[in-house]
């Protein structure tokens, strides 16, 4: 799994789901991508198949990695981002002034979703279990290489080691960052978490 480049609201920490703007890679941003289509990992891995959120942002990434890997990337719908609702576009400390109940209630339970929005982390990880599981399916005994986002990356990872819900506030996942899952069956296990290397 590779988690897209930077865009302009990165540096800043705002919000950025699929229910708002939907911007495109920065030039930071398109520079980690080409990083990590040039990267080691990913030449070893033996990557069969691309698949990319909808969104912008993951589509400009794994274009830059499908350019390198020879392969057409394929959009996949399920790999989208969370929908954000009213913090769309907002820094945290923006949201914990304007929404503080919200944001201490998303906090507390993974059912909870943010302010104007009906995807709370259970719906994602409810619709990225879908996702998996159809991955498996039609992908098994292939390397997949799923370009996405924070909470999509983050779920899956929480999902297959059997972690609570409220765990993904105790990761961090940082732009072009690469992360692995060895899935056998409905098992899982992580292999790889964040790594950055190619950006040094």
């Amino acid at each position: 799994m590779l988690r897209h480049g930077e865009t302009v609201l990165t540096p800043e920490k705002r919000f950025s789901g699929s229910g708002g703007a939907d911007p495109g890679l920065s030039d930071v941003g398109r520079w980690q991508a080409d990083r990590a289509a040039a990267a080691t990992l990913l030449e070893g891995a033996g990557v069969d198949v691309v698949l990319c959120s909808p969104l912008r942002r993951c589509r400009e990434t794994a274009a830059a990695v499908s350019r390198c890997l020879g392969l057409e990337p394929v959009i996949e719908e399920g790999l989208r981002e969370a929908d954000f609702g009213d913090w769309e576009g907002l820094t945290y400390e923006e949201v914990e002034s304007r929404f503080p109940d919200d944001l201490a209630a998303w906090h507390a339970s993974a059912r909870t979703p943010p302010t104007g929005s009906s995807e709370s982390f259970a719906d994602v990880a409810g619709r990225l279990a879908r996702v998996k599981e159809d991955l498996v399916s039609r992908y098994g005994g292939r390397t997949v290489l799923a370009v996405s986002h924070v909470t999509p990356i983050k779920v899956l990872i929480q999902t297959a080691l059997g972690a609570p819900g409220e765990s993904l506030f105790a990761m961090e996942l940082s732009p072009a960052s690469f992360s692995g899952l060895s899935c056998t069956g409905s098992k899982a296990s992580m292999r790889v978490f964040n790594d950055t290397s190619h950006l040094r």
